[in-house]
């Protein structure tokens, strides 16, 4: 059995084995606090090499011989130790070493090779495992780590999400868990189907191993697993033929879960002629799992936020109903991948004396479950404020005041348009959001006006928001957008805002297909959700209400 030291950054021991205490003819107890040339005094260990990996991090092998207080009279002993650095949270904290004694043996190279892979998946870990923040593709990374290093088959098995569509509940006495992942060797794929697919809901009884896994937080270990094991673990009676037809003879249960919290299991397989479960293999399996566990349980945070953020989010982004039979709408909210957290955009239509109406368009500052309750407070605000008599400006004024008294930390950019019945001409007024698009489809074609006043975002409490009045043909599409529809890294702004003046309106006059256009061209790449509104008056009958003077 491989010696496996742990030591500070002072060379001195912090952990021995009993295989290691054994090689150096040491107690443990008389290793710890000591550096490896007070232990082993009669050996060149090679710790120059050890400082060179604890400055690099570069992994190293180590020949080192010499004499111990296990030796033998005087005989000179060799030994060949792998070393690599361990880093806590990017912090230098020691090395790891696995020392073997060189016999000449096949058991001896053998031992030293299984060495190597296991300190070479430890390294792998930390760069392969938990490059995202969602936890099916954590589990894959697992898998694909150990086969076939370490298994020939593995799944990481994890409990439902409590934030979810709703899951049958299982029998009493019954542990359900989802197959978040799945992998086996080449040679065993074509088995697969028969032991399980991803994405699936795995029932375990009562005394399965699974269940005594978890209810211990200890690794179970069953090889040569008999049919009355497998029955016992298998979801159904049939599962155990699967089972069989895999060659499956050995498996090792290894619990994932962070501070005492259970998250799932991750469950490696040997069929065929693969040797049985180590020792080692355990200890490794343990560790790489326990890695893993604190990618996971960050994926679950974020799947749980993430999850609740959007609900609320869709439930108050609800489609707006036209303010007026002669008014046209269509909007678009489009989140960004799953590795930004949902955000704070929204847009409202709201009806107006006069057949007039007030289009508006905001985007609360950060992400998650705050911004998402942030941005139903902004537009609750909205439409208590939104007065027939009183310009956008106005309103801007009464929501930043608000905001500031109510002890909100959540400033927002908010565009308001209020459109006069005949849809010719508005006011506009802007708390530091972009610019509307006005897409007229006869001669005066697509333009991004620069009139707009731009005062600073809601809930700073400066005010100092102004009013701008425009005009424009019959049949104009007014089109408003949040921030992640242009914004693009190492691009101005300005640059992706007149990007926009290419917009056209399709050939038949949709809204919807302007918008599915829009999102189209400028949707991918985007690292922020984009909310989009188009909006557009048809002929009103009776007379055209020209919009007031704009006001500061």
């Amino acid at each position: 059995m491989a010696g496996v030291g742990v030591l500070d950054t002072g060379l001195r021991y912090l952990y021995v084995n009993p295989a290691l205490e054994r090689l150096n003819g040491v107690p443990a107890a008389e290793h710890l606090g000591r550096t490896v040339a007070e232990v082993l005094p009669g050996v060149d260990a090679g710790e120059d090499m050890m400082r060179a990996v604890l400055a690099d991090g570069k992994p190293r092998e180590i020949t080192s011989s010499g004499y111990t207080a296990a030796s033998a009279g005087r005989v000179r002993r060799y030994w060949h130790g792998a070393y690599h650095r361990l880093e806590v949270g990017g912090r230098i904290v020691g090395l790891a070493g696995i020392v073997l004694e060189v016999m000449g043996s096949e058991q001896g190279r053998h031992e030293l090779e299984q060495a190597r892979r296991h300190m070479s998946m430890l390294d792998a870990a930390a760069t392969r495992i938990g490059t995202t923040l969602d936890m099916d593709t954590t589990c894959a990374e697992l898998v694909d780590l150990v086969v076939p290093g370490l298994a020939d088959l593995a799944t990481v098995e994890v409990f439902p999400p409590d934030v979810a569509a709703p899951v049958r509940p299982a029998p009493p006495g019954v542990l359900r868990l989802r197959r978040a992942a799945l992998t086996a060797v080449a040679g065993l794929r074509a088995e697969l189907p028969g032991f399980g697919l991803t994405g699936e809901y795995v029932d375990y009884q009562e005394g399965a191993a699974v269940q005594r896994c978890l209810a211990a937080n200890q690794p179970v270990v069953e090889n040569h697993a008999t049919d009355e094991q497998l029955m016992r673990s298998a979801p159904v009676p049939e599962r155990v033929a699967a089972y069989r037809a895999l060659g499956m003879h050995s498996a090792v249960i290894v619990p994932v879960g962070v501070r005492g919290r259970p998250l799932g299991v991750l469950v490696l397989i040997r069929a065929g002629d693969s040797p049985v479960f180590t020792d080692d293999d355990v200890v490794v399996a343990r560790e790489l799992a326990g890695r893993a566990a604190v990618d996971l349980d960050h994926a679950r945070r974020y799947g749980h936020e993430h999850t609740i953020a959007l609900e609320l989010q869709r439930s108050l982004l609800s489609e707006p109903r036209p303010p007026h039979p002669h008014i046209e709408i269509a909007t678009r909210y489009l989140p960004a991948d799953r590795s930004v957290m949902v955000g704070g955009d929204w847009f409202d239509v709201i009806p107006l004396r006069d057949g007039r109406h007030l289009n508006a368009m905001g985007d609360v500052m950060g992400h998650g479950v705050e911004a998402a309750v942030a941005m139903s407070h902004y537009r609750s605000l909205l439409r208590m404020f939104a007065d027939d008599e009183m310009p956008p400006h106005r309103i801007l004024e009464r929501l930043d005041r608000m905001v500031e008294r109510s002890g909100m930390d959540r400033a927002a950019t908010c565009l308001l348009v209020v459109v006069d019945r005949s849809g010719t001409a508005c006011e506009v007024a802007s708390a530091g959001h972009l610019p509307p698009v006005l897409i007229d489809p006869g001669k005066a074609g697509t333009r991004v006006p620069d009139e707009v006043p731009v005062g600073p975002p809601l809930g700073t409490g400066f005010g100092g928001y102004r009013t701008a009045s425009m005009r424009f043909g019959p049949g104009t599409v007014l089109f408003l957008y949040t921030d992640g529809l242009v914004e693009r890294r190492g691009e101005d702004i300005d640059v992706s805002v007149g990007r926009l003046g290419e917009l056209t309106l399709p050939a038949s006059g949709s809204l919807d297909l302007l918008l599915d256009e829009v999102l189209r061209r400028f949707g991918p790449g985007a690292e922020d959700d984009i909310a989009v509104l188009a909006s557009r008056t048809r002929p009103y009958p009776g007379a055209t209400t020209a919009p007031r003077s704009a006001t500061s």
